[in-house]
């Protein structure tokens, strides 16, 4: 028996040492794709930047849903942060990216659509690999 613990002891502590630089790559991935989303998306069209105000202009769904899609990346941004709701953030943003690639296609430019198609295809990745915390918290979520 004792035998048996060492091994799956062993076998543990080495799947965890390889399992580092995938851990670590992945929160590195989540903090840029954060701090693009706050920084170079989200916060621009709070400011009322020129380009944002021109871009929702053009989509034709008005001022507020300028707001409403930096809510949204602000707080996808700050979701792919937290641990528990990493998982979560990038269900949500995913969408986002659908919407975004829907929109660049039919109303904007549809050769811009390739980027919020990648972000939505590293979305999934990131999702996929948090998919144990998520299911955790819909089922606590659930459960009350």
């Amino acid at each position: 028996m004792a035998t048996q613990e060492a091994f799956a002891s062993r076998t543990a502590e080495r799947t965890a040492v390889r399992r580092r630089p995938a851990v670590v790559a992945l929160w590195t991935v989540q903090v840029l794709l954060a701090v693009f989303l706050i920084v170079a998306s989200g916060l621009p069209k709070f400011a009322g930047q020129q380009d944002a105000v021109e871009t929702f202009t053009k989509i034709g769904w008005g001022q507020w849903f300028r707001y409403f899609t930096g809510v949204v990346e602000v707080a996808g941004g700050v979701g792919l942060l937290v641990p528990r709701l990493a998982g979560l953030a990038s269900l949500g943003l995913i969408g986002v990216m659908a919407g975004a690639v829907v929109t660049q296609v039919f109303v904007l430019e549809p050769a811009w659509a390739a980027f919020p198609a990648v972000l939505g295809v590293v979305f999934g990745v990131i999702a996929h690999a948090h998919r144990r915390e998520t299911a955790a918290l819909l089922d606590r979520v659930l459960r009350r």
